[in-house]
């Protein structure tokens, strides 16, 4: 029988889960996905996690606890960098440490993932992973490149306006296709770290929601690397984190666009880059007269609440639409 490799469906997974379920499959292992996020997940995780990291790191020891007993091995690498020159949050780096001490866990695959200084690290730590499946290592470089071939088409997919959602669903053909952006209607700009706006129980499935209420949706994921990369540097200090680079050179980057008629902000409490990249891109906003809408989650954020948020968010770029195109 296939080894069972356990892959959390929480933090990265919306960035590199085909990647990583292509390589595993590649060296003859069969991936098993935890279970979609639930409140029993999110409850379980707050057991085990300390009071003081973020509400998407408790709800990945939910993720992890929901694979006991299903998986031989658990995929948690230890993210430091994942772009040159440029830094994970630091959480991501100890989440392995974190979880080993879980009862029942099964053995962890934690390996490094540092590409700070280059690609070095990262082909060692494809053969250090690779080694647990075969010493055959022509098969361990054709599952990888195979891998970075569908990461890629994943990316093409997003870059085409799906959501990751969408766009697995496409990869794993339960689709054809899917609907692009409607061009008639309103478009919101939603940004936020991937783990926030794309988990529909996190954030109380607000990309559902807002398609419900008349919008479109359009993320940073929607934009290429080297478009977001242009627009990060007008900043008079590189960031060091890349996701909060990320978030910054998309709000710029739509903030320019005529077609763009709102932003909305999604933050985690507790989260210290999130509270400065919101701050900047809030202000930003302002600036340019764009309706803006920080949202900030915890384990208490009552469903209610971020509803009544967003339908007066959306009443509020009808609103300036109404004054300035003439548009209801």
């Amino acid at each position: 029988m296939p080894v069972k490799v356990g892959i959390p469906r929480a933090l990265l997974y919306y960035y590199y889960y085909p990647l990583w379920k292509t390589f595993f499959e590649g060296l003859g292992a069969q991936v098993i996905l935890s279970s979609p996020s639930t409140k029993g997940i999110l409850t379980d995780g707050l057991k085990f996690a300390v009071d003081e990291i973020c509400l998407p790191v408790k709800l990945a020891f939910g993720h992890v606890l929901d694979l006991i007993g299903k998986v031989d091995l658990i995929f948690l690498p230890r993210l430091i960098s994942i772009r040159k020159n440029e830094y994970i949050c630091p959480k991501f780096l100890g989440l392995p440490d974190m979880v080993r001490r879980l009862a029942g866990i099964p053995p962890l695959i934690d390996v490094n993932i540092n590409r700070y200084k280059g690609n070095n690290e990262l082909c060692q730590a494809i053969k250090e992973v690779g080694r647990l499946f075969t010493r055959n290592h022509l098969k361990i470089w054709l599952a990888y490149r195979r891998s970075l071939k569908v990461h890629k088409h994943y990316f093409r997919l997003l870059h085409l306006g799906l959501m990751p959602a969408d766009a697995l669903a496409v990869l794993e053909n339960r689709v054809k296709n899917e609907a692009l952006p409607d061009p008639g209607k309103i478009t919101v700009a939603l940004l936020g770290h991937p783990y926030n706006i794309y988990d529909p129980f996190i954030n109380m499935n607000i990309i559902g929601r807002l398609r419900a209420m008349g919008a479109n949706v359009i993320t940073a994921e929607n934009l290429q690397q080297k478009i977001v990369g242009s627009y990060a540097a007008r900043l008079p200090k590189k960031l060091f984190w890349t996701l909060g680079q990320h978030m910054i050179g998309a709000a710029l980057h739509y903030l320019e666009r005529s077609d763009v008629n709102g932003m909305i902000h999604i933050a985690a409490f507790g989260c210290g880059p999130d509270s400065m990249t919101g701050e900047l891109i809030e202000r930003r906003a302002r600036a340019a007269g764009m309706p803006f809408l920080n949202l900030t989650l915890d384990e208490h954020t009552g469903e209610a609440g971020v509803i009544t948020r967003l339908e007066a968010f959306l009443d509020m770029v009808r609103w300036k639409m109404a004054g300035t195109v003439g548009v209801i």
